[in-house]
């Protein structure tokens, strides 16, 4: 069977921002506003499970520096409607306010790295043999939103390497459930169900005083099929080694300079209408 990976819809390329849609056109205050007119007084069980979530996010933007490995798990639509699962490994160190790394590997063996090193952004994809840089335009969380919504890279769950995570969290998540106190991931977890505009999303946070979240769910409602992406979280680090290598890119030998997607059709933009202008003289 010859899988089409890439039908992973709209998910594939923002899954990271599309449950919160840091990009929306309404402005997160407005979108509260409105939400608070609407939503009935929530239960106390709806209480604790929103003060868990916020905790969990508090704690991870606040955080100065982290590592921490994922193992993650997408469905891709096919033509005929049939979900195939495909999987990711992925480490990620993260010291702010504008370092971060992420090395991935599909499930095929492929490997890429991301890395913002505080002056350009750099993605390489060793399968290809390719790699490409940009400016870097500030810190993490302005970096992240570039990369997503500028670059129209893939960053799965990019909201929780945002320092406004609590806000995010805030604005975007309609009701939030709590479910059950779970023990299934090494030690005992606060199971919470969580619901948004385009997506629903489940977390299971650690109990204690390291809230982290130790396995993510979320359900893309509104795109054809339902397709989830699914990470669990291990070896949480929030005092790793950072060495002058770590923000620093390994790009293959021989490996060929190219652009980002979105900067070629930026500049093929620009060529046409700067071509269009010198044709009407």
């Amino acid at each position: 069977m010859n899988a089409d990976r890439d039908r992973w819809s709209l998910a594939s390329r923002v899954v990271g921002i599309a449950a919160f849609a840091l990009a929306a056109a309404v402005p997160a205050h407005a979108q509260q506003a409105a939400a608070n007119r609407k939503a009935p007084a929530p239960t106390a069980s709806q209480a604790l499970a929103r003060e868990i979530l916020m905790r969990m996010a508090a704690f991870l933007g606040g955080a100065e520096k982290f590592s921490v490995s994922l193992r993650t798990g997408y469905d891709a639509m096919q033509k005929s409607g049939q979900k195939i699962e495909f999987n990711e490994n992925r480490r990620i160190t993260l010291a702010r306010p504008d370092k971060l790394r992420i090395e991935s590997e599909r499930s095929d063996g492929a490997k890429s790295q991301v890395v913002f090193n505080g002056r350009e952004i750099t993605m390489v994809d060793a399968a290809s043999n390719v790699y490409a840089t940009t400016p870097q335009p500030g810190n993490i969380d302005r970096s992240i939103e570039h990369f997503v919504s500028d670059l129209g890279m893939r960053l799965p769950l990019a909201v929780m390497l945002l320092t406004r995570m609590p806000a995010e969290f805030d604005a975007r998540v309609k009701t939030v459930d709590y479910v059950e106190k779970a023990t299934f991931l090494g030690g005992p977890a606060h199971h919470l169900a969580a619901r948004a505009d385009t997506a629903d999303f489940q977390v299971w946070v650690a109990d204690g005083d390291r809230p982290v979240p130790l396995r993510v769910v979320i359900t893309y409602k509104k795109s054809p099929g339902q397709p989830q992406f699914r990470a669990q979280f291990s070896d949480w680090n929030f005092a790793p080694a950072i060495h002058d290598a770590t923000f620093t890119a390994q790009i293959p030998a021989g490996a060929q300079k190219v652009a980002f997607a979105a900067e070629l059709a930026h500049t093929s933009a620009a060529s046409r209408k700067t071509s269009a202008k010198k044709d009407s003289k």
